[in-house]
């Protein structure tokens, strides 16, 4: 993406931060023809000892982007945090244009296929413990059968994170503005109002 230096997040601790915080992702792959096709589905990041990255997720089997993943596995992965309409009125002076504050994450990844009925529960045990915990445990009663059948209608991967972007755009170059922005994403409410947070991690105005 277009990444310019002072919008250029290089810690991966808010890199991490913002992909828990906002796990509903959009993956993206190439289809046969060459052209992107694009998944929109939470993903789990995990870490291991050495700090390296991976995303759970799954797909169901009749959607042909895990094909596509096995014949190419290397993909994206977008993460899309708070974000919002700022306003010229945020300037002290006029001379100014609109623009819009949001931060993001982008990883390049490569995708393993996890085939194995056992793999795939764990994965879904996993996130329903993100997303769920109290599921659990009507998951486990179903009945082994059902549990055959829904496992078999979805294809699990993990995606290792080969490499990353994070851009916080939250108008670091312009302080004249940093106050008023804090003002405006507050009144706005929504999506927005967490621009606040990003702009305290940040460290962005006061």
């Amino acid at each position: 993406m277009y990444l310019p230096a002072h919008f250029d997040a290089e810690d991966p601790v808010l890199a991490a931060q913002l992909m828990r915080e906002h796990p509903f992702a959009s993956l993206v792959t190439n289809d046969d023809e060459g052209f992107p096709f694009v998944t929109h589905l939470p993903l789990e990041l995990t870490s291991n000892d050495t700090g390296e990255w991976t995303l759970l997720g799954h797909v169901a089997r009749a959607n042909p982007q895990w094909k596509q993943l096995q014949a190419r596995p290397e993909a994206l992965v977008v993460f899309l945090g708070p974000h919002g309409y700022v306003s010229p009125t945020v300037y002290p002076d006029r001379e100014r244009v609109p623009t819009w504050n949001y931060v993001a994450v982008h990883c390049r990844v490569r995708a393993t296929l996890l085939p194995e009925a056992g793999t795939k529960d764990a994965l879904l045990k996993q996130l329903i413990g993100q997303h769920e915990p109290p599921y659990a445990q009507q998951w486990r009663d179903l009945g082994e059968d059902y549990q055959r059948r829904m496992l078999a209608g979805i294809v699990a991967f993990e995606l290792k994170v080969v490499g990353w972007q994070c851009k916080l755009k939250l108008n670091q170059h312009r302080p004249e503005a940093h106050a008023g922005m804090r003002r405006l994403h507050a009144a706005q409410g929504g999506e927005a109002a967490g621009l606040g947070t990003w702009m305290d991690r940040a460290g962005v105005g006061g």
